[in-house]
């Protein structure tokens, strides 16, 4: 039993210098949630509703809308109850729960927008060879596994994370995520597994980052020197590219304070870097989508006509 946790309840004390302003703090975020629920639950209806939106790229961002639903998901229900509650705990299963909900909605995002960008390739560079390579078979196998593979990855992750044993019960943040339960191990516990785990599995998706910069990279010198490959690429690739920013940006910044960051900073700085990754690209994405994607920004328009 040396190799099995004692703890069954972890503190979260990211919120205790913030308690009191709950009810400023629970009222934002509840409407941040609204909204995000909104605009991407919109989104989602209106690609499926439609079927002159049934191709790949609208077929993308649906997954990409559903995934952001399913990472908020796992944050907000439970950080709106913290905010009530004096006390704020989470169970060991819990938070086991809720690390592997956040890395694999992470993963899956970038996993995502590296298959909008390969789509994108496909589609400007070779376009008579589009329709026969983005089958919807294919489409269909591509999405489950950018779901799959990191959810499976992440189930190792946990497992090997779930062997330690742990001889602290206060987690420092807002969330349970791996990294900060692996630090919570007592000195006798071999961490250089999840470790090795850990730096293989930020290669994979790093490799995901480069390979997206690549295929943009590759796009913009082709589209150059033509106007309607220009065109198309401002059109349908500028979303991508700023989504992709704007996530890399918001969990580049959580993973660099999480390994190197300086516990002296304020609190509230901590928990701003902790969970901007929940809270800007999943209500900044829809808006972008929404607005620069004509077909999307007509429907919407057609709606509200339609409405009043």
């Amino acid at each position: 039993m040396d190799n099995v946790t004692s703890i069954h309840v972890f503190f979260l004390s990211g919120l205790n210098e913030t308690m009191k302003h709950r009810l400023v703090l629970f009222s934002v975020t509840l409407i941040c949630y609204c909204v995000i629920l909104l605009f991407n639950v919109s989104l989602v209806v209106i690609i499926i509703l439609d079927k002159n939106l049934h191709e790949p790229m609208y077929i993308l961002l649906c997954a990409y809308c559903l995934n952001t639903l399913y990472g908020t998901t796992g944050f907000y229900p439970k950080f709106l109850w913290d905010l009530l509650s004096p006390v704020h705990l989470i169970s060991y299963s819990g938070c086991l729960i809720q690390a592997l909900v956040m890395y694999s909605f992470a993963c899956s995002e970038l996993s995502i927008l590296a298959l909008m960008s390969y789509d994108r390739y496909l589609a400007i560079c070779h376009p008579l060879q589009y329709h026969s390579i983005m089958t919807k078979k294919r489409l269909f196998q591509l999405v489950v596994f950018s779901w799959l593979i990191p959810f499976i990855i992440f189930c190792i992750n946990i497992f090997l994370t779930s062997r330690l044993k742990l001889c602290r019960s206060v987690i420092s943040r807002l969330l349970c995520v791996n990294w900060t339960i692996v630090q919570l191990a007592c000195p006798s516990s071999d961490t250089m597994i999840n470790s090795i785990i850990a730096y293989i599995t930020i290669i994979l998706y790093a490799s995901h980052g480069l390979f997206i910069v690549w295929s943009y990279m590759y796009l913009i010198r082709k589209c150059i020197n033509s106007l309607e490959n220009r065109r198309k690429f401002m059109q349908t690739c500028v979303p991508h590219l700023t989504s992709l920013l704007t996530f890399l940006v918001t969990i580049g910044f959580d993973l660099m304070y999480m390994r190197f960051g300086s516990k002296d900073l304020p609190q509230t700085f901590q928990n701003f870097v902790a969970i901007e990754f929940l809270v800007i690209p999943p209500f900044m994405n829809p808006l972008i989508y929404g607005f620069k994607l004509s077909n999307i920004r007509n429907k919407i328009q057609d709606l509200t006509r339609y409405k009043y």
